[in-house]
């Protein structure tokens, strides 16, 4: 029997999984058991923002399992602070909520909005403002605010008071305000709806909107923020701040952690009680997490990103121009798409067959979220291997 059929017969089937079997990652790259080799474009869903063995990142979770790896969240432990102090730093908020994925984290900034509502109104009926073709997890709560009914149809009765807008649409906002609108919640960079961007004007009018009626803005960075746009936060490419921003995958760079920052305001609707998350903000993730911004910070990481994603879209720009197939691209700094004029599937397998590891945002998009320390040298060799499969 092989291991994909026993792997099969294990597990739930809630994925689409490819034949391979992955056994070890070096750099950027990805080594199944036969030992072939994958050029990793795709670091599991914008999640390994360093590739795979990153030395200063790997010994220091080694250090801390050797040290210390779950308490509880009814102590403090060093680390955990010294964590929390640099997502506070990072993010320019005020109150940190460690959870353990994007999912919980935009459920977590949910219950902080209503919260808030509730002791402003006194009352729990407070209605969400979200937009078709976001995506903001799969809970009952968090797939309610995601705009794609395909990801609803089989799990109702979900959350009521959710209602959509149009992305980049300030008009379609405006008309479902009214006195119980809590939050507005969106993505900068929608991720999974096809790497469609917040137009500058748009996002600064929701800022506006929210100001002037109380309501909570909420941005969803998990997939665009952590510095693969560019920025740490893509928000600050729009000068503006949310009043919670949800944070996961690139903020822990491969352990399961994410987090809600909420300024002040909203940080102090939050009381003993409201929340909880029993691994949430542990010594071990918590050391991955101010690890990461190390590394952020000693290995110019974001300076690296700028330069490299640079030359990466003027390559993907010129392939636009050179091949029929290809309608348009999309996205920013690192995360990517290539929107095509026919299905993506069978280029995406062409290229897997070729050792490339890609993944689509839709039926025709074909999305890319390469490690953040991917060179041009790697760019290159992703290009060539495209043509491949475009000619």
């Amino acid at each position: 029997m092989s291991d994909y059929i026993r792997g099969e017969n294990a597990f739930l089937h809630a994925y689409g999984r490819y034949d391979i079997l992955l056994e070890k990652g070096e750099g950027v790259y990805l080594y199944d058991t036969n030992g072939k080799q994958y050029l990793d474009f795709y670091s599991g869903i914008g999640v390994n923002s360093f590739g795979h063995g990153y030395p200063a990142y790997t010994q220091a979770l080694k250090d801390q399992i050797d040290q210390l790896t779950h308490v509880s969240n009814y102590f403090y432990t060093p680390v955990s602070i010294e964590a929390a102090e640099r997502v506070k730093e990072a993010t320019q908020l005020e109150g940190v909520f460690f959870c353990n994925s994007g999912t919980e984290a935009t459920e977590g900034a949910l219950k902080l909005a209503r919260k808030y509502y509730y002791l402003k109104h006194g009352k729990a009926d407070s209605e969400i403002i979200s937009f078709h073709s976001s995506f903001h997890g799969r809970s009952t709560g968090s797939v309610k605010l995601t705009g794609n009914p395909h990801y609803q149809e089989a799990f109702g009765p979900l959350i009521e008071g959710v209602q959509y807008a149009t992305l980049n649409d300030i008009d379609s906002v405006k008309s479902l305000i009214n006195e119980r609108t809590g939050a507005i919640i969106v993505e900068p960079l929608q991720g999974e709806g096809g790497l469609s961007l917040c137009k500058k004007e748009f996002l600064k009018e929701l800022r506006e909107l929210c100001d002037q009626h109380d309501i909570c803005l909420i941005l969803d960075e998990v997939q665009c923020g952590m510095g693969r746009t560019g920025t740490i936060m893509t928000y600050f490419q729009y000068d503006i701040l949310p009043d919670i921003v949800c944070l996961a995958k690139g903020i822990g760079a491969g352990v399961p952690v994410g987090a809600f920052v909420a300024n002040k305001k909203f940080a102090e609707a939050m009381a003993p009680g409201d929340h909880g998350s029993t691994y949430g903000g542990n010594p071990f993730v918590c050391a991955a997490v101010k690890t990461v911004f190390d590394i952020m910070e000693n290995d110019r990481i974001l300076d690296h990103v700028q330069d490299v994603s640079a030359y990466l879209i003027q390559q993907l720009d010129q392939l636009v121009e050179d091949y029929d197939v290809l309608e348009s691209r999309r996205g920013l700094g690192l995360m990517l798409g290539l929107v095509f004029k026919e299905e993506v599937k069978p280029y995406i397998k062409e290229l897997l067959d070729d050792g490339v590891i890609v993944v689509s945002a839709g039926a025709n998009i074909l999305r890319m979220l390469p490690p953040l320390v991917i060179t041009k040298e790697h760019v290159d060799l992703f290009i060539n291997k495209l043509k491949k499969v475009l000619g």
